[in-house]
C-alpha cells in the first residue's frame, strides 16, 4: 500500500502519527452503521400513504389512525403512515390493489366485498346471513385470515389486519313493512354478490362506490342503501333516509393492506414492530366493535332515524331465500377451503 512505501520515509513521531490516524479511519469505517443498524430513534426513514373511502371517525377510519400511532410508537419514528380519509384521494376500495402497485399509495384499508374481484374469496365475510354474531364473525375470520393473505400475496400486497364491521342494515327513505316494499327500492349495494340477492330479492339493485352512491341519494336516483348503522351514521344518511331496518344481512370486514415492496424494504426489525402494531391495531379494532352497534342507534335515532328491530320477518324471509343462489355460485368460485368456513359458520 502507498502508506508503507511512505512510512520509512517519515521521522519516527510522523510515523507514529500517521499510523493513528490510519488506524482511526479503519475504525470509523467498520463502526458506519448498516442499514438494518439505524437507530430507531432517527427521523423518519419511511413514510406509508394509506387511504380509506370513509371518514376518520368511521371504524375504517379509527383503525387506519390507531395503526399509524402504533406504528410511530413501535418503531420510534423509523416508519411514519400518513392517513387520507373520506375518499379524499379519489381512490376506492376496489382500485385500492392497483393503486398500491402503481406507487400512487403504500396501501389502504379498502372495504372487502369491493376486493372480491381480485379474488372471490375475498367476498367472504360480505355474504348473506352466514355470520350473526361478533363471536363468530371474528371466528370465520380467524380461519379465513390464511385464505385472505395468499390471495393478496399472489397480487404483491400484504394484509396487515383486518376490521370487522357492525351488522348490515337497510337504510331507506320508507318505512318497510315486509318483502312487498322490496320492488319499490332503488338502492345501493355494496358488492356484486349482495347486487345480485337484491335483485333476486325484487329490488333495483346496483353496486356502487361510496362516492357514486352519495351522489346518486343527492340526486334523487337512489332511495335506499345496504350498509351499516356505522357507514350510515359516518356519512349522515338521515338527511335521505331516516329509516333503518336491522336485516343483520352480514358483518362485512376492510381489509388494511400494504404493497409487499414497501414492506420487504424495511430493516427486519422494523418488519418486526409494524407487524406488532397491526396485530394490536386489530385487537382494539375488535374491542371497539363491542359498543359500537349500540352507540350507532343512539347517534341514529339522535338524528330522527327510525330503527326496526327485529326487522320485518316477510322481509328477511325474502332476502334468505334470494341469497341461496348467490352463496352457492360463491362458494364454487371461492373453492373447497373458503366453502368449507362457510359451512363451518351456518352450524354454529
Amino acid at each position: 500500500m502507498l502508506s508503507d512505501l511512505l512510512l520509512p520515509m517519515l521521522s519516527p513521531a510522523r510515523r507514529i502519527h500517521s499510523v493513528l490516524v490510519f488506524v482511526f479511519a479503519a475504525l470509523m469505517f467498520c463502526a458506519a452503521p448498516t442499514k438494518a443498524q439505524i437507530s430507531p430513534n432517527s427521523t423518519a426513514q419511511t413514510v406509508w400513504r394509506m387511504t380509506t373511502e370513509y371518514p376518520e371517525n368511521n371504524i375504517s377510519g379509527i383503525g387506519l389512525v390507531t395503526f399509524a400511532d402504533r406504528v410511530a410508537a413501535r418503531t420510534n419514528g423509523f416508519v411514519t403512515v400518513t392517513n387520507a380519509f373520506d375518499n379524499q384521494l379519489k381512490i376506492s376500495s376496489g382500485e385500492m390493489p392497483r393503486a398500491a402497485l402503481d406507487g400512487r399509495i403504500a396501501g389502504g384499508d379498502a372495504f372487502a366485498g369491493a376486493l372480491s374481484g381480485v379474488d372471490p374469496v375475498l367476498g367472504l365475510s360480505t355474504l348473506p346471513f352466514v355470520v350473526q354474531s361478533v363471536d363468530i364473525a371474528a371466528a370465520v375470520n380467524s380461519r379465513a385470515r390464511p385464505l385472505y393473505e395468499k390471495a393478496l400475496a399472489a397480487r404483491g400486497l400484504k394484509l396487515l389486519y383486518l376490521t370487522i364491521w357492525p351488522a348490515t342494515g337497510l337504510w331507506s327513505d320508507r318505512s318497510l313493512a315486509g318483502a312487498d316494499d322490496l320492488p319499490k327500492l332503488n338502492l345501493r349495494a355494496y358488492d356484486a354478490n349482495s347486487s345480485e340477492v337484491m335483485k333476486a330479492a325484487g329490488a333495483n339493485a346496483q353496486f356502487l362506490p361510496m362516492d357514486s352512491a352519495l351522489a346518486g341519494l343527492r340526486e334523487h336516483r337512489l332511495n335506499a342503501f345496504l350498509t351499516s348503522g356505522d357507514g350510515g351514521a359516518g356519512r349522515k344518511l338521515w338527511d335521505f333516509l331516516p329509516y333503518f331496518a336491522a336485516i343483520n344481512y352480514a358483518m362485512p370486514v376492510s381489509i388494511a393492506f400494504v404493497r409487499n415492496k414497501a414492506f420487504a424494504a424495511l430493516p427486519e426489525p422494523m418488519q418486526r414492530e409494524v407487524l406488532a402494531a397491526a396485530a394490536e391495531t386489530e385487537q382494539t379494532q375488535l374491542a371497539l366493535l363491542a359498543h359500537r352497534t349500540t352507540e350507532n342507534y343512539a347517534r341514529m335515532r339522535d338524528n330522527g332515524v327510525h330503527i326496526t328491530e327485529p326487522a320485518p320477518a316477510s322481509l328477511v324471509a325474502a332476502l334468505r331465500t334470494a341469497a341461496t343462489g348467490t352463496i352457492t355460485a360463491w362458494e364454487a368460485q371461492a373453492g373447497v377451503d373458503a366453502a368449507a368456513i362457510v359451512e363451518w359458520a351456518r352450524q354454529q
